[in-house]
């Protein structure tokens, strides 16, 4: 009787513990583009990314190699590594951060939650996976709550054409990145080594940009500066990724589902942090975008 109880007990206190952590990596995983638009008042969106890497690459290769003792890359695993970074760091990240210019924080944070839908479509494409009916329907809500959530948006100027094509794009090279690195051997590589490195060879191959395009008058390392830089290296790339590692090797599927918070709680952020505007095309957007993912979901669950 009382084992069964204390063993009840356990799994309450399991379930609320995966609901927390469920609720942190929302908010931190939302919380990216607004802090992005923090920092372009104050520097360069390469400038930003450049110091973001640094740090964060550096504090999870010292985890991984002086506190826990991993093993380095070898051979082979160097060219992976280098192939991941460039997709999911060079091109995914140095467009996103271009894109937060003209377009709202709070769109930035529902475009990201669409990935999964991305990533079901193009493996379809690249591993000849069957692309089924709804994966199709979810692409097309997804992109509707996008398009309706960034109507109003386009007339007020938070957010251009331009800017919503290159966040597609940067979405696409983050389902590409995504892909690639389950199609890779690892040999046991530890998933803070994989993704420290990638972290830190994604800022190098992004170098010769910062060079190119650096002006000196336009980057002021201030307090916005330090606090955005800081947030998204710690906060999101580090703290935000382990949570979500987390719930992922407990189960998948369900944390999945995580993802449906991360619009609405990026467009709160974003409107009490930002002052970005909420309207009811922001509420029908957000609402088409959980609708497609949902759809998105379910379809692979069942098959599952």
């Amino acid at each position: 009787m009382i084992k069964d109880k204390i063993f009840q007990t356990a799994i309450k206190f399991k379930d609320w513990k995966i609901i927390f952590a469920g609720i942190v990596f929302s908010f931190l995983w939302a919380s990216a583009s607004t802090a992005t638009k923090i920092g372009l008042h104050s520097a360069q969106p390469f400038v930003i990314s450049i110091f973001r890497f640094a740090i964060a690459g550096s504090v999870m290769l010292f985890i991984s190699h002086v506190i826990m003792r991993k093993r380095l890359p070898q051979k082979k695993e160097w060219f992976q590594i280098s192939i991941y970074g460039l997709l999911n760091i060079t091109f995914y990240l140095g467009l996103y951060v271009i894109a937060m210019q003209k377009v709202s924080a709070g769109l930035g944070s529902l475009a990201v939650a669409t990935n999964p839908v991305f990533i079901v479509l193009i493996s379809a494409i690249w591993l000849s996976h069957k692309v089924r009916f709804k994966n199709i329907i979810s692409l097309l809500l997804c992109f509707a709550g996008v398009f309706l959530a960034a109507y109003p948006l386009l007339q007020s100027s938070f957010a251009t054409p331009s800017g919503i094509l290159i966040l597609i794009v940067s979405m696409i090279a983050y389902s590409l990145g995504t892909i690639y690195y389950s199609m890779q051997e690892w040999n046991k590589l530890d998933i803070l080594t994989i993704n420290g490195w990638q972290t830190i060879l994604g800022g190098l191959f992004l170098m010769p940009l910062v060079l190119m395009t650096y002006q000196d008058n336009k980057n002021t390392f201030d307090s916005g500066f330090w606090f955005s830089t800081s947030w998204l290296a710690i906060a999101v790339s580090v703290g935000a990724i382990q949570v979500w590692l987390y719930l992922v090797k407990l189960n998948p599927i369900k944390a999945s589902y995580w993802l449906f918070l991360c619009p609405i709680f990026g467009f709160l952020i974003a409107h009490f942090m930002v002052k970005e505007p909420l309207t009811l095309y922001t509420l029908f957007g957000v609402l088409l975008v959980i609708i497609g993912l949902y759809a998105n979901l379910a379809s692979k669950e069942k098959k599952n």
